[in-house]
């Protein structure tokens, strides 16, 4: 099956290792995304003070918001690659890929001109303070700038990791990364630019992974090779991006919506406590890209057995996989909680930054693989092609807890300590619905694999 030495034959043979070599250089990827966002962090904190710190980390929720949707149509883009390319279906997966790509174009330049528009009220309604807020709507706006880039990246970097392929994309960002980091320096040290600067090294980074990843798929041969004359947006495929992706997309920015309301409960504290939290979440992010490479994984791996009717195959995918998020996690997660006071010096030489930093560390780090496995339910989900009923459990396990912790809770026990247990409280809740809901869908589904009643195609 595997043609190219970048794929990956998720469908034969041993599955640990076909994982590890999956995820692995897909986690590397995140992490390497995160540590030079960091750089992006460090250098802010370092020679432009907290205040442009609190701004660039004020504005990572609402991003986050804004971007959820098309990166959750991504997702929907990879699950079906998958299963074009394990059944060898060439015309489709060449018409999928296109669709996909010219959905990336089109939803990253309708964004640049959200970002442009929607920036300072979006703000404005997280109480983002007055001594922070212009910076903040500075760096917002450029960074919307970028979008087609970041657009293009991502679906394109999906499309590969459809086909096995986690090696090349984090070549591509090792590129855009110390472009980034060499911009920064340049446009914050040397041409005092601050959070303006950041923000132009950070589209600046987008653009070269773009372009990378867009050669790569253009060089390709065989059913995913890009040719830009073909680009077009094919309704029949278009649908099916959407039957996994949009669910997955409304899931993750509704869970960032609500991550935005916490933002506002920490802006409440003052800018003290906003850059501690941007060096915290900036920290937790690594844990996040760790367990989502394994769900990557396993959605890509379950994808494809599913698509060539591979029940018990898959069930050893989902343990397998996690085993692997809660061994990644809880390594991380502990070390980063003995090591907190190191790290976030790392950050910022601020005392006080630093203890609200680690009063956030200390109730979400350890436990971080309960999120691990919350999201790998939903992850496998949406390989078998079920992402409406995972979108809404996550939606009301994680959001509902949070909003009843934060509007019912926290008023009476104000401190940073009891405001983030609503993380592993939301986390234990939505674990228990998505067991569930697992439970019945895999019935399912190894119903209708036993029956041969599942079209190959999707």
């Amino acid at each position: 099956m595997k043609s190219s030495k970048y794929e990956i034959d998720m469908c034969n043979g041993s599955i640990m290792d076909k994982l590890i070599s999956f995820s692995l250089p897909l986690m590397l990827t995140s992490i390497l995304q995160l540590m030079f966002n960091a750089v992006d962090i460090i250098v802010v904190g370092h020679f432009t003070g907290s205040q442009a710190l609190a701004a660039v980390g004020s504005t990572t929720a609402l991003i986050n918001i804004f971007t959820n949707l098309f990166i959750g149509l991504s997702l929907g883009a990879n699950v079906l690659a998958a299963r074009y390319f394990a059944v060898r279906h060439d015309r489709e997966m060449s018409e999928a890929v296109h669709t996909a790509i010219a959905l990336a174009l089109v939803s990253g330049v309708a964004m640049v001109f959200v970002g442009l528009a929607a920036s300072r009220f979006a703000l404005e309604l997280m109480d983002t303070p007055g001594d922070v807020i212009e910076q903040a709507t500075v760096y917002l706006r450029i960074y919307f700038m970028g979008m087609p880039f970041f657009m293009l990246y991502n679906y394109g970097a999906a499309i590969l990791r459809a086909v096995g392929d986690t090696k090349r994309p984090l070549l591509f960002l090792a590129f855009a990364g110390m472009a980034n980091v060499i911009l920064d320096l340049l446009l914050v040290i040397v041409v005092p630019l601050g959070v303006a600067g950041v923000a132009i090294g950070t589209v600046a980074s987008q653009f070269v992974s773009s372009i990378l990843v867009l050669r790569c798929l253009y060089r390709s041969e065989g059913s995913y090779q890009l040719r830009f004359s073909k680009l077009k947006i094919r309704w029949v495929y278009l649908k099916r991006i959407f039957q996994v992706g949009i669910p997955a997309g409304i899931q993750s920015t509704v869970i960032n919506f609500s991550n935005a309301m916490l933002q506002s409960s920490v802006n409440s504290f003052g800018s003290t406590a906003m850059a501690g939290y941007t060096a915290a979440n900036n920290i937790l992010g690594f844990l996040y890209a760790a367990v989502n490479a394994v769900t990557q994984a396993c959605m890509s791996f379950t994808s494809q057995n599913y698509s060539v009717g591979k029940p018990k195959r898959m069930d050893r995918v989902l343990a397998d996989c996690a085993v692997l998020s809660v061994g990644v996690s809880l390594l991380i997660g502990v070390g980063a909680w003995v090591f907190g006071s190191q790290v976030l010096r790392i950050y910022t030489t601020d005392g006080e930054v630093i203890q609200c930093g680690l009063e956030i560390l200390s109730i979400t780090t350890v436990p971080y693989f309960l999120c691990g496995i919350m999201d790998l339910l939903p992850g496998a989900l949406r390989g078998m092609g079920h992402s409406a009923v995972p979108m809404v459990l996550s939606i009301i396990g994680t959001v509902g807890v949070r909003i009843l912790w934060i509007y019912g809770f926290f008023p009476q026990y104000r401190s940073l300590y009891f405001l983030f247990i609503s993380y592993p409280g939301s986390w234990i809740a939505t674990i228990i619905m998505q067991a569930v809901c697992f439970w019945f869908v895999r019935k399912k589904c190894h119903r209708q694999l036993q029956d041969h009643t599942v079209s190959p195609s999707y």
